[in-house]
């Protein structure tokens, strides 16, 4: 028996030191569903490019998600900007796993989403593309310096989860603006194509909000706030931070999650 209807995704980044493979082994065991989706740069061969990072638990993360895939859960890859690779294999089945540029889902409700990574409304993205793989590197480096930060502040024993990557987002007025605008334009594109919503990721900024009718959702990341969207056996669709429930049994130094 599913624990939950469907399961969204995004912004997992195996491939590199940022991954946290490990919390999303324990979501995933808590929530099997009838559909999986995996809403871009679940692979990140940008970063793979400069050198890979492979633990173990990230290769347990795939063997997890094939064998959900082989017991019958529906499991789609649309993929995103860090794994445009496989957009050359749209429509496509590799050990049951179903590759689409986009896809529509139905929710429970009868609302009509279109699930889609997101990148193609990202202006640096697309045009300016040596300024993103810039972007990419610096955000890699508040997140490693996050996990120094976390494990100080567990030393301490301070509660609460606090995001150094999350703070500056919030922070600088740019990157907020950047964040309205990308909501905008993923909103009008799906508007425009008849349908009720969208779901994205690729700006790891974890959202569900009705805009003028509108459902805006957006799945975040498991590089940083450790963040999925799930719709539950009566429809409703939640957004799960955990990031925020994930135990610490104990206070591992913090290259060691990095190595």
């Amino acid at each position: 028996m599913p624990q939950v209807r469907s399961v969204f995704i995004s912004d997992v980044h195996l491939g590199t030191r940022a991954c946290q493979a490990e919390r999303l082994l324990e979501f995933l065991k808590e929530y099997p569903a009838d559909y999986l989706f995996m809403v871009g740069d679940i692979v990140d061969f940008w970063s793979m490019s400069r050198g890979i990072v492979w633990t173990a638990a990230q290769n347990t993360v795939v063997q997890k998600i094939l064998r959900r895939a082989r017991h019958g859960e529906k499991v789609f890859l649309i993929p995103g900007n860090h794994d445009e690779a496989l957009r050359d294999y749209d429509d496509t089945e590799f050990g049951d796993i179903r590759v689409v540029r986009e896809y529509v889902h139905e929710t429970l409700l009868g609302r009509r989403l279109l699930l889609i990574h997101g990148d193609a409304f990202d202006q640096v993205t697309r045009y300016h593309r040596w300024l993103a793989v810039a972007g990419d590197v610096g955000y890699n480096l508040l997140v490693r310096l996050n996990r120094w930060l976390s494990w100080g502040r567990r030393r301490l024993g301070i509660a609460g989860y606090w995001s150094l990557a999350g703070y500056a987002k919030r922070r600088i007025k740019t990157a907020l603006n950047f964040i309205f605008d990308f909501e905008d334009s993923v909103l009008h594109h799906a508007r425009e194509r008849g349908l009720d919503g969208v779901v994205c990721g690729h700006i790891h900024w974890a959202a569900i909000r009705e805009v003028d009718g509108m459902t805006y959702i957006n799945c975040g990341d498991w590089v940083d706030s450790c963040t999925a969207i799930v719709e539950h056996l009566d429809g409703r669709l939640e957004l799960v931070a955990w990031g925020e429930r994930a135990s610490l049994p104990r206070l591992a130094h913090p290259e060691e999650s990095l190595a």
